[in-house]
């Protein structure tokens, strides 16, 4: 989604960019993930390319050359050397994690957890449905199901989940192709098995230290080789969002809120 958001904003020609990452992203989508510019140093989605900076000193020699920063800083400590216009949180944890309306002229929140007018400016909509995208001005996004999207009519069966804590080994790659009931890993001596067949859209990177539960892959029932790496529907909606709040603030007679 972080990503999406990214490059629809690079492509409107905003695109002095930086993205703060955690030093272990779990990204499951990871070929249309800017974040794995922290393991491989770049990362290109859809044309666009992410360099992993080295500090907020090399943000403006990332931007001269075209490309998104992605900076390993998840406290965040990049804000403080910096003067951001716009501060998206597009974490994702149902919940706000410390973004508060102080640390930028706009700040938006992605999903559940923020309420537009209190901790943040606006909130988009994140909830597939009538209301998708949505731009929130005052109150929140509808809470968390916990129940996975439909795609092509399913659900929760699409998402692989860690059976238990350990480390996570396949050797499968996204864009494969599964049946159900097929291995597509293991954690420790479990089985991480598809319960339906489809294209592995996202798959966690192997090796990643994971969590009973945690979300570790993705089938798509549809079977489409293609849309394991291209930016999903959602994922624009939300990101188009994000680029009309912009928009709507800084075009506007008096700028921004702050």
């Amino acid at each position: 989604m972080a990503s999406a958001l990214a490059w629809r904003l690079y492509m409107a020609n905003l695109r002095r960019i930086v993205m703060l990452e955690t030093p272990m992203p779990l990204a499951v989508r990871r070929e249309v993930a800017f974040c794995e510019a922290v393991y491989a140093g770049s990362k290109t989605v859809e044309g666009v390319q992410a360099v992993k900076a080295a500090g907020a000193e090399q943000l403006r020699a990332i931007w001269e050359q075209g490309q998104i920063a992605v900076a390993v800083d998840p406290r965040w400590e990049t804000l403080r050397k910096m003067r951001p216009d716009v501060l998206v949180d597009a974490i994702l944890a149902k919940r706000n994690l410390g973004t508060g309306r102080r640390q930028a002229p706009l700040v938006i929140g992605l999903g559940p957890g923020f309420t537009a007018g209190d901790d943040v400016h606006l909130v988009i909509e994140t909830q597939r449905g009538h209301d998708l995208g949505r731009i929130i001005t005052v109150g929140s996004a509808a809470p968390d199901t916990g129940v996975p999207g439909p795609i092509d009519g399913v659900t929760a069966d699409r998402v692989l989940r860690a059976p238990d804590e350990g480390e996570f080994r396949s050797s499968c790659r996204i864009g494969d192709r599964v049946e159900k009931g097929a291995t597509v890993g293991r954690v420790g001596d479990s089985v991480v098995a598809g319960r339906i067949a489809g294209v592995l859209r996202g798959l966690i990177r192997p090796g990643t230290w994971v969590t009973p539960g945690l979300k570790i892959g993705d089938i798509d029932p549809r079977g489409n080789v293609t849309h394991c790496f291209t930016i999903s529907d959602k994922a624009r909606a939300v990101a188009g969002s994000v680029l009309e709040a912009v928009l709507r603030v800084y075009n506007r007679p008096g700028g921004a809120y702050e």
